[in-house]
């Protein structure tokens, strides 16, 4: 993982993330996510009785340099909120950690605990969510309190050229960011430009990013009935790595 390092667009020592990720850790907006995520830790899966669950706000993850940005819709219940680390120790995140290994953007190609080595190297995953939500559905009030720790972390994220959403959700929140209207339909591959960038040279509300890359997210529904592929998401990475000015991994 990139440290303390300082990129063309200034991006910020890896301080100023750590503070954001503490007050994401620590926020309680929102009384039905609180409810969930601790209830949630309380009544453990019985896969998981002996761990001990983060139950709070999860932040961001990896390089704070990163030309690339993935955007997932919340933490899993017993996934991310177990762990304390975005898509790390579930099903989705079995999927997508293969996939970023595959494609250059990990070091390992698993992540099932905060500490198990893995490092991200021109990427960072996050949410439009910070707290697991009942039935995966935050309400649109959640969504849109949380929407500013978003926002934070794309402007920290000094480096970063391509967003990457996983499904619609996502999508929504980021066009929303960035002040996109009409918004082209959703769809698994389908790029969107930003607006022209303002006098600071970055556009809408996402800082220095340029292009939003659509996928479909890698929840079961999806990866198990093949709607979507490893070579579907691989396509995805690598058309993000090329629009990020970033070399191909063979």
């Amino acid at each position: 993982m990139a440290a303390d390092s300082k990129g063309d667009a200034g991006a910020p020592s890896s301080a100023a993330l750590r503070l954001l990720s503490a007050e994401i850790g620590a926020c309680k907006r929102c009384e039905r996510l609180v409810a969930w995520r601790t209830q949630t830790a309380t009544q453990k899966r019985a896969a998981f009785a002996d761990e001990d669950y983060w139950g709070c706000g999860v932040p961001g993850f990896g390089d704070p340099g990163a030309a690339v940005v993935l955007v997932g819709l919340a933490p899993a219940a017993h996934g991310a909120n177990r762990t304390g680390r975005m898509f790390t120790g579930d099903r989705s995140g079995d999927f997508l950690y293969a996939a970023l290994h595959r494609c250059g953007f990990a070091n390992q190609p698993t992540s099932v605990h905060a500490g198990d080595g893995l490092e991200l190297r021109d990427a960072y995953i996050t949410a439009a969510v910070r707290c697991a939500p009942p039935a995966n559905k935050p309400a649109p009030e959640e969504r849109d309190a949380c929407r500013p720790f978003l926002e934070r972390e794309l402007a920290l994220l000094g480096n970063a050229r391509v967003a990457i959403v996983l499904g619609a959700f996502a999508y929504g929140v980021l066009c929303t960011l960035a002040h996109i209207r009409p918004r082209p339909r959703f769809g698994h591959g389908v790029v969107v430009a930003m607006p022209t960038a303002d006098r600071s040279g970055r556009a809408g509300g996402l800082g220095g990013i340029s292009h939003i890359v659509c996928s479909f997210h890698p929840s079961q529904q999806n990866t198990f009935t093949g709607r979507l592929t490893a070579d579907m998401t691989d396509t995805v990475l690598r058309d993000a790595r090329r629009l990020a000015n970033l070399p191909l991994v063979d």
